[in-house]
């Protein structure tokens, strides 16, 4: 019997398990060589096979298949590995992204900027002040004159009702003009007991030709609103009278034609009883202005009163440039003076420096106002002031005014109206640029304002100025844009005279705010309400919040100023060997320290603290050492103000050998604080054009530290100065151009004009400006400063052969 061998078992799931275990190692694990182990081990069990029987009970019970290539590459595209990398390298190409487009975008929007293409933005929202309803009553005429203590003006009030457009009387004719006195004290025991009688002066040097005096009318125009700011009965300026064109500008060549020496200008709208400016006694003494040279006609008023003023160098000694007729007008015959008596003291004179520029375009209104400044400050002091015209030249390329004496003369003669240019001093930015070299220039307004230009350095033009004239211990710095509607010399004699009777006492605390008499009372009250102020560190409103969140505050205790308020590093002090030092201290002084001292600085807007405000050019100073903070400083808005002799030396001095500087507006008040020297902010009478509620025109006004105007971030110089665009004087005021502009007899925004002045409209309504009747008259305005006014054109009534200025449409 055959022997039967036990047959071998083959288990062919055997090797389907282990594939099938490899596969799933193969996605458990992401491994890639786990596909070769598989295709290795399979390999060997493949050729293992072929030794034995090829029966068909060899084959598997699982069918297998092999991998493709391309699930090998889904599971490797699955790899956790890799996901991450790619993350993180489109996060990292993102970023990329994003930042290379901020940095395209930042630089295209800076050449946007520099191109002054800023898009489209939303309007912002309207401020609230322009919401107010405008006054209307500033527009009445002559024909509704009423005394002002019978005058119910429209603004401000109390609870009583507003005035009507309507007056409720209109006086067929217009009551007569009186002349103006603005010299009585000039004739006074008082006055020639102290200095010799004063000698007329005349416009001609045969002392004939004399200017008419300015006329008045009594009382105002029924309703006319009183002043919001400052205050007439304090500065002892007249209140109750008001002044119409002619008798304010009739004097110098307004109202009557060229062929008389006059302008050819005024024979329009309503001109009744205006030719009694030129009266005397029956006869019309219209001046003939057209051979007037104002640089002699100075001269010789001053050689004639020399005796009232102390000898000192003339300015000719000291500049070689200066015109033929102002150096042979020097010669001076002692004979022809009053010397019958030596005066217990002297006066001291003023210089009334108007800047300008020498392609300004000078109009018949200009001129007018020229004619008038040294007309009334110049002839009728008989010298207490000189008026001087300060004319910077802007392409100097083209005008190489410093070559020759002969250049610089062809050039004053091709830029100021012949009149004039006797008067001129020419400057220019290379001239300061040689005199005060070493300044380090900030760029704070960018490249084209240089601290050299007359926008950032224009006091040193001044101050140069003031060094070459030491006959004149003070200097007016005016600009050739402002306009006041009363008499020159009773507005600066006033002026300085109540600067020099205010106590040092809390005075650059008072300089720093606003006075507004119906929310102050008066100006005792108001002095006391700024003491209280000054010593309560709860007025301040930041203070006040931080104390009551139990922070401690940042902002400084605001303490008076006595004395001196130098700069942290003495190394930033310079010549204060002679710097006024107070006599006794604050507590012990009786509001007597300073009183009947002359103010070495006068300003007409407040002399606030620009730290931590918004205004643009709180930072514009350079010289100073700042690694502790910034130097102690003050600023006024609009530079126009009165410096002393000596202030104008210590900025000379200080830009020039210290390298110190500060903006325009602000070198002159600083430089006072730091020496201690006497300033004086004049309340005077400004007029507002809406009608404000009074107690939030304070709240804005006063709105800076401890109830000032600076010295904080809510301070309205700033961001927040377009709540001053009504007013009657700011630098750029709307209200002061229009309110000139229709008292000229012109028209403004269709409103005024001709018609409105001679004929009643009784189809309108009587709302708002726009609405007024009109025929009561040409306007009367009290005296009060304008600024800006500019590009005033003058209807020309001359004939047409002879007419050398542009007639002009009155609604312009």
């Amino acid at each position: 019997m055959p022997t039967i061998e036990p047959r071998k078992l083959v288990f062919p799931y055997r090797r389907q398990y282990v594939f099938v275990r490899l596969a799933y190692n193969d996605q458990k694990e992401s491994e890639f060589d786990a596909d070769s182990n598989y295709l290795s081990d399979t390999s060997s069990f493949t050729s293992s096979s072929h030794s034995l029987s090829s029966s068909s009970s060899h084959q598997p019970i699982l069918s297998t298949k092999p991998l493709s290539s391309t699930n090998r590459r889904s599971r490797r595209n699955l790899s956790p590995h890799r996901l991450i990398r790619l993350c993180c390298l489109a996060l990292i190409s993102t970023v990329v992204i994003f930042i290379l487009s901020l940095v395209h975008a930042g630089i295209s929007s800076n050449k946007r900027v520099e191109a002054g293409n800023i898009g489209r933005r939303p309007s912002p929202p309207p401020e609230p002040w322009r919401a107010f309803p405008f006054l209307t009553r500033y527009y009445g005429g002559l024909r509704s004159l009423t005394p002002i203590a019978e005058n119910t003006p429209e603004y401000p009030l109390k609870d009583e009702p507003i005035a009507s457009d309507k007056p409720s009387k209109l006086n067929r004719d217009v009551p007569a003009s009186k002349p103006f006195e603005a010299y009585a004290r000039h004739q006074s025991s008082d006055y020639l007991a102290e200095y010799p009688t004063v000698q007329k002066c005349f416009l001609d040097a045969n002392s004939t030709v004399a200017l008419p005096p300015l006329q008045y009318y009594s009382g105002r125009p029924a309703g006319f609103p009183n002043n919001l700011l400052g205050s007439y009965e304090l500065l002892g300026l007249p209140e109750d009278i008001c002044f119409d064109r002619f008798g304010r500008l009739g004097p110098y060549g307004y109202g009557y034609a060229e062929k008389y020496g006059g302008t050819g200008t005024g024979e329009y709208g309503d001109i009744m009883g205006s030719s009694n400016v030129w009266k005397i006694g029956s006869e019309i003494n219209q001046v003939d202005f057209r051979s007037v040279n104002w640089d002699e006609v100075q001269r010789r008023c001053f050689n004639s009163n020399k005796v009232r003023f102390e000898p000192t160098d003339s300015f000719h000694e000291r500049n070689s440039y200066s015109s033929e007729s102002t150096r042979t007008s020097d010669n001076y015959d002692s004979t022809k003076a009053n010397i019958s008596s030596i005066p217990k003291k002297y006066l001291p004179r003023s210089a009334v420096v108007i800047r300008v520029w020498d392609d300004f375009n000078y109009g018949v209104e200009d001129i007018l106002h020229l004619r008038a400044m040294i007309s009334e400050l110049s002839l009728g002091s008989a010298g207490e002031y000189d008026v001087h015209l300060l004319v910077q030249v802007k392409d100097e390329s083209k005008y190489p005014i410093w070559a020759d004496e002969e250049s610089y003369q062809r050039h004053v003669n091709e830029s100021v109206p012949e009149e004039f240019r006797g008067i001129t001093t020419l400057w220019s930015v290379t001239q300061m640029l040689m005199l005060y070299q070493g300044i380090h220039d900030t760029f704070s307004r960018g490249p084209d304002l240089p601290i050299h230009g007359p926008y950032r350095g224009l006091q040193m033009a001044m101050q140069h100025f003031a060094h070459n004239h030491p006959e004149y211990e003070y200097f007016w710095h005016w600009e050739i844009d402002i306009r006041y509607t009363g008499h020159y010399y009773n507005l600066f004699s006033q002026v300085e005279s109540w600067a020099q009777k205010q106590s040092r006492k809390g005075l650059w605390e008072r300089n720093n705010r606003f006075y507004i008499p119906t929310t102050h009372g008066s100006w005792e009250d108001f002095k006391h309400l700024v003491r209280v102020q000054t010593e309560m560190s709860s007025s301040d409103p930041e203070r006040l919040a931080t104390s009551l969140l139990g922070l401690k505050a940042n902002t400084k205790t605001e303490k008076p100023i006595w004395g001196p308020e130098r700069p942290e590093h003495e190394e930033d002090w310079f010549e204060v060997e002679n710097d006024p030092v107070p006599p006794k201290s604050y507590d012990k002084d009786q509001y007597e320290w300073g009183v009947g001292e002359p103010a070495d600085l006068i300003t007409f807007n407040p002399l606030f603290d620009p730290e931590e405000t918004t205004w643009l050019l709180a930072n514009d100073f350079t010289g100073f050492n700042t690694s502790t903070g910034s130097p102690p400083r003050r600023a006024a808005i609009i530079t126009t103000s009165r410096m002393s002799k000596r202030l104008l030396a210590s900025m000379h001095r200080e830009t020039a050998f210290k390298k110190h500087h500060a903006f325009s507006e602000m070198w002159a008040p600083t430089v006072a604080l730091h020496h201690g020297y006497k300033a004086v902010y004049v309340p005077h009478p400004t007029f507002v054009d809406r009608k404000w509620p009074v107690a939030y025109f304070s709240a804005v006004t006063n709105a800076g530290k401890g109830g000032a105007t600076g010295g904080a971030r809510t301070s309205v110089f700033g961001a927040r100065e377009h709540n001053l665009m009504g007013l009657t004087w700011y630098y750029n005021a709307g209200f002061a151009p229009n309110l000139w502009r229709r008292w000229l007899g012109l028209k403004v925004n269709n409103d005024g004009g001709e018609q409105f002045e001679l004929t009643a409209d009784e189809s309108k309504d009587g709302e708002g400006v726009g609405g007024m009747r009109g025929g009561e008259g040409r306007m009367c305005l009290p005296p009060m400063l304008l600024h800006p006014v500019k590009d005033v054109i003058l209807p020309s009534e001359g004939p047409a052969s002879k007419g050398t200025f542009p007639t002009s449409d009155p609604s312009a």
